[in-house]
């Protein structure tokens, strides 16, 4: 495949991505304001974008079915033990550099709230790093993550643990009893 009809179909897939999302966001709002039909509209629609970012996805790949990405680049299918570690890195990337740059703007601007959401972002991509490698550890070893049989999140600033919120969440202090739960 040519390099740029590559990069055009990794650009598609993003933008895809990202719709898939507005519209799952959008069709909460629409369901909180009492507009369930529009709401199953904003949804239905997110599956098609979904469909579009899937589609995407597996054109990248070549006739012996390696996906057409530089070595280690993180996009692709390739063994879960590679996935925990390229979602690692990319947590990492986004502690250590991403936002970090994003926050000097904002804090150069006086953005108050970027200021807010972008602080709880990377204390929450940090226990995403640990939990990550955490999980790859198991999985080089040939078993799964029992320690992610529940995972909670925190609903107002994303920070993630193994198990279930005993406590107030440590970077917002939300009450444990608000974290979202998802069991295996």
């Amino acid at each position: 495949m040519n390099a740029m009809t590559a990069d055009n179909l990794r650009s598609a897939f993003g933008g895809e991505s990202q719709a898939h999302m507005r519209y799952l966001l959008w069709g909460q709002e629409a369901a909180k304001e009492g507009f369930s039909k529009v709401a199953n509209l904003f949804s239905a629609i997110a599956y098609a974008e979904q469909v579009h970012a899937h589609g995407h996805f597996r054109v990248l790949k070549n006739e012996t079915g390696d996906f057409l990405v530089p070595a280690g680049a993180g996009f692709g299918i390739s063994k879960t033990s590679d996935h925990l570690e390229w979602a690692r890195n990319g947590e990492l990337h986004e502690v250590e550099q991403m936002y970090p740059a994003f926050l000097s703007v904002a804090e150069a601007q006086e953005e108050k709230q970027a200021i807010r959401s972008m602080k709880f972002a990377i204390e929450a991509e940090k226990t995403h790093a640990e939990l990550f490698l955490a999980a790859k550890v198991a999985v080089d070893q040939g078993a799964d993550f029992e320690s992610a049989a529940v995972v909670s999140v925190c609903p107002v600033c994303g920070h993630t643990l193994a198990g279930e919120a005993k406590e107030a969440c440590p970077v917002c202090g939300v009450k444990a009893e608000k974290y979202e739960k998802f069991k295996a």
